[in-house]
């Protein structure tokens, strides 16, 4: 049997807030509850990788290139040349001759490590984008460090009316001659010139980019790890990497990788895909965790809102709330969110025209995402029941890179925190993020009846991320429940109650019948006498703000051996077989 723990924990008071948490192990499917989250809504699509080398003359008149049929896709695929590995602690560079066919396509040229190609933007790159636009294409040029942190700039002209740079669209099938360089600059910077065409422009490495480093093994040509898109044709030649020409009149047998394939893709945007996995991505004691492909959502549009998570009974920004488990992100393109933690089932997959909030409506946990400059985060965030909400980037936030590599973290809300206004904290490979909520946040309210995967509210990319060894809180129904000691003895007879009730709200009151015609006590735990012999049946009646229960125990408190035979006639079985004992034991 899968293994799932419910551990009483008091977070506030001794009775004030009682909650419980429940661990999760994944070991057997948990039954959890998705909607859309395994989505036929969107259809595969064909993606066909044919390139290489070429006996073709579509960059000049002599025979032989490299390129071909070129379809973005979350599949790597290249065709490169080996290189001594380099890195941003050294000059290199590179150019030659391009034409880009009419139609689609988005396609790297340049510098990258074969053993990294996993995503976009891609780590440890120093490379041209080819974006193809019908009849004509934009030329990008980016970098990515060995910790997927990225920059980019592009072929752009100045528009002194709109003031904002503008990409230049070169015609399609034209041959484009092109030159990329990186140079050291100083200590810790480094720049990217990009000449194409004759039009120039640079980009300057991000402070602690440099440091990050680069292990750079490869030059050609690969596909953007994307999603797929619409395929692209484009061919290179007279191409010189560091000063030595490569001479395409034969074959140069450089290193192909995926590069002549034709299949049809599942990873189609937004092609939902995640739930209970049979994986052992984050390391458990056996297989079993929850993940797989999670994509932004569209608010707009019914089947591009999803989730997976575990019911509960409803929780608020009044009381704490935990989750902490491990974390295993595989793979994440830019523009990507994962979205984890407390939501409702309705609100926050409801349809609706505003773009306004990435975050759902009635949400509080961890994102995983980031600016391209930036890599990726784990981070808390929230939002409430109305436009209010908050994401916050602060000092040492954790990161989380998708290397595979499974990760311990906590996240805890105190709504006592912020002086009384509420704070999230998120602590994830030894940095902790502290989130405040915005003053008047915590008054708007939220409820929470799932927890697990929901999706943001604007639309985007995809990652593949895996959890596992969940913890986390849910709601205690409101129930009374007591004990009290002794339960049995000659009059006159004290006793104590202990009231041990539970609830997620705050109880209130108390309401104790003893049973023997005397007045109720409404103290939480209070000590009673009975004068007289007799079996008597015990009550209690807890309140809260938002409900109340009761429970009666039937001939509980047994004064003088008075429990009545005639009306147990299975007690008084075991009675004679197993003695008076078993039936104190099955009374108490």
């Amino acid at each position: 049997m899968k293994r799932a723990l419910a551990l009483s924990v008091v977070f506030a008071g001794s009775w004030l807030c009682a909650g419980e948490t429940r661990f999760e192990a994944f070991d057997q499917d948990p039954l959890w509850e998705g909607h859309n989250n395994f989505s036929t809504a969107f259809d595969m699509r064909p993606v066909v990788q044919d390139f290489g080398y070429s006996a073709t003359t579509n960059c000049n008149a002599s025979a032989g290139e490299v390129g071909g049929t070129i379809t973005p896709d979350a599949k790597a695929a290249y065709y490169g040349k080996p290189l001594p590995a380099l890195s941003f602690e050294e000059s290199f560079s590179a150019s030659g001759k391009l034409v880009v066919a009419p139609g689609g396509g988005n396609t790297l040229i340049g510098f990258f490590n074969s053993g990294s190609v996993n995503e976009w933007r891609t780590p440890n790159t120093v490379v041209f984008r080819i974006y193809g636009r019908s009849n004509v294409f934009h030329v990008n040029f980016e970098y990515g460090t060995r910790l997927w942190r990225a920059g980019a700039g592009l072929i752009s002209t100045y528009d002194p009316v709109e003031e904002r740079y503008n990409p230049v669209e070169f015609p399609s099938g034209t041959v484009c001659t092109w030159s990329l360089t990186y140079t050291p600059v100083g200590a810790d910077s480094g720049e990217i010139v990009a000449v194409f065409n004759g039009q120039t422009a640079t980009c300057t490495l991000s402070p602690g980019h440099r440091g990050d480093g680069a292990a750079l093994n490869r030059f050609g040509l690969l596909d953007v790890m994307k999603h797929p898109d619409d395929t692209g044709q484009l061919w290179i030649d007279e191409v010189v990497i560091n000063g030595v020409p490569e001479d395409f009149s034969v074959d140069p047998g450089w290193e192909a990788f995926q590069n002549h394939a034709s299949y049809v893709s599942e990873d189609t945007r937004p092609r939902f895909a995640f739930g209970f996995s049979g994986t052992q991505f984050n390391g458990g004691t056996s297989p079993g965790e929850i993940g797989g492909r999670f994509f932004r959502g569209d608010c707009r549009y019914p089947e591009t809102l999803a989730y997976y998570g575990a019911p509960l009974e409803n929780l608020s920004l009044e009381a704490p709330l935990e989750a902490s488990g491990k974390v295993c992100l595989r793979r994440a393109v830019s523009d990507s969110t994962t979205l984890f933690g407390f939501f409702h089932s309705e609100r926050s997959v409801a349809v609706n025209p505003s773009q306004s909030e990435g975050l759902p409506a009635e949400f509080l946990g961890l994102a995983i995402e980031g600016p391209s400059a930036d890599g990726f985060y784990i981070y808390p965030c929230y939002r409430t029941q109305s436009e209010g909400g908050s994401r916050q980037y602060v000092a040492d936030l954790p990161r989380i890179y998708p290397d595979g590599q499974a990760r311990d973290w906590t996240l805890t809300y105190d709504p006592n925190g912020n002086g009384g206004g509420g704070e999230i904290r998120l602590a994830c490979g030894g940095h902790t993020a502290v989130l405040p909520l915005q003053p008047g946040h915590k008054a708007l309210g939220a409820q929470f009846n799932r927890f697990g995967f929901v999706t943001p509210w604007i639309d985007g990319n995809g990652q593949v991320v895996y959890f596992d060894d969940l913890t986390y809180t849910y709601a205690v129904p409101t129930r009374a429940r007591f004990s009290a000691f002794p339960v049995e003895g000659s009059a006159p007879l004290e006793v104590e109650f202990t009231d041990e009730s539970a609830s997620t709200h705050a109880i209130t009151g108390w309401t104790w019948d003893f049973g023997d015609g005397s007045a109720p006590s409404h103290e939480r735990n209070p000590i009673h006498t009975y004068m007289q012999d007799g079996a008597y049946t015990v009550g209690l009646t807890i309140t809260t703000a938002a409900d109340s229960h009761t429970i009666q125990r039937q001939w509980f408190i047994d004064v003088g051996n008075s429990l009545p035979g005639p009306a147990l006639p299975a007690l008084a079985f075991l009675a004679a077989a197993l003695g008076s004992f078993a039936i104190r034991r099955l009374r108490g």
